[in-house]
């Protein structure tokens, strides 16, 4: 059975006697914590649910995280598919007058896809629901990237069992797809679910590279920093008291996640965009919560370039900074 129909699966609950009365596919996904037309048969293909229907615990924790985010980014694809609409209709115009009109695609790239659950369930709630994909002048297409070829490879043969058209997985890092000729030179919205350490770094940096309208990141495990901050931290204590932040082993873990997301934050505003930091879901769903989304507005903030420079040169960061955040430093010179 498709994706597409499989709301019209029903459960069953007893009557007296031992009977069994339907209940309803909305009041199935009700129970399950669902969001109205997600596909069961879909959940159950990406081992959330259980063959049965069935949800676990840490199961539950997975589809709540991925389901707030569609959801964080549900507004600004339809915004942005309604501005390409325009944009294809304005070519489509040309065209009758002679003028060749270009395909356009809305594109998102996962970076640090894993098993794709992101990529899949954007597809399955907004993309078939967007976009006629086989008619509609306006397409839309996912490209999932992972570093692990087991994961990319079960991901292809489930859009293909599933007739997931528009979907492309890539075995690559983040930062070997900025240069992938399978990637368009151009992606809408850039995602990073949990990527690992300096995989968000990037990932930011492959959605700069992509002029990337929309960013939506969840950093996890930031090392990077937090081991530059344990290498200079008997100087620092010597120079000034603010080190007392990282003094303590678990302080500099802490420290080194608070600073490298907002050295981050920082980081893309100086190059347009506007930020909104929030909790993804709540805590105890996941320590890894912190959810960056950022709007490309092309406004540059000179002062967010300064500020990162000072923190940088303050905490003593900068041999990692000048790596993560040339772009800053590039345009600082001479200053």
């Amino acid at each position: 059975m498709s994706p597409k129909n499989s709301r019209q699966q029903f459960a069953s609950k007893p009557l007296e006697g031992g009977a069994r009365a339907p209940v309803s596919a909305d009041s199935v996904h009700t129970q399950l914590g669902l969001r109205a037309g997600q596909s069961l048969e879909l959940l159950k293909a990406l081992h959330i649910l259980t063959a049965e229907g069935k949800i676990n615990q840490d199961s539950r924790r997975k589809l709540k995280q991925v389901n707030h985010l569609t959801q964080f980014l549900e507004t600004h694809l339809r915004e942005i598919a309604a501005k390409k609409m325009r944009d294809v209709q304005g070519l489509q115009m040309k065209d009758a007058q002679g003028t060749d009109a270009r395909k356009n695609t809305l594109s998102i790239a996962d970076l640090g896809a894993g098993k794709s659950y992101l990529g899949f369930m954007l597809y399955d709630l907004l993309i078939k629901d967007i976009w006629d994909q086989e008619a509609g002048a306006l397409q839309a297409h996912i490209y999932g990237v992972e570093t692990r070829p087991e994961l990319v490879q079960a991901s292809r043969l489930l859009a293909q069992t599933l007739n997931f058209k528009s979907m492309t997985f890539l075995n690559m890092s983040a930062l070997e797809s900025q240069i992938n000729d399978e990637l368009p030179d151009h992606i809408d919205v850039v995602t990073a679910l949990h990527a690992c350490d300096s995989a968000t770094d990037d990932a930011i940096s492959f959605a700069l590279r992509k002029g990337a309208t929309f960013i939506a990141l969840v950093p996890c495990c930031q090392a990077e920093m937090a081991g530059s901050l344990k290498k200079s931290k008997a100087l620092a204590l010597a120079r000034t008291p603010l080190a007392e932040l990282w003094r303590h082993p678990l302080h500099t873990r802490e420290f080194g996640s608070q600073i490298t997301n907002v050295l981050r934050c920082l980081y893309l505003e100086s190059q347009g965009y506007s930020l909104t930091v929030t909790e993804l879901v709540g805590w105890e769903h996941s320590m890894k919560n912190e959810l960056i989304l950022a709007r490309f507005t092309g406004q540059r903030k000179k002062g967010a370039a300064e500020r990162l420079a000072t923190l940088v040169e303050e905490f003593g960061l900068m041999s990692v900074a000048k790596l993560r955040f040339s772009k800053v430093f590039e345009s600082l010179k001479g200053v």
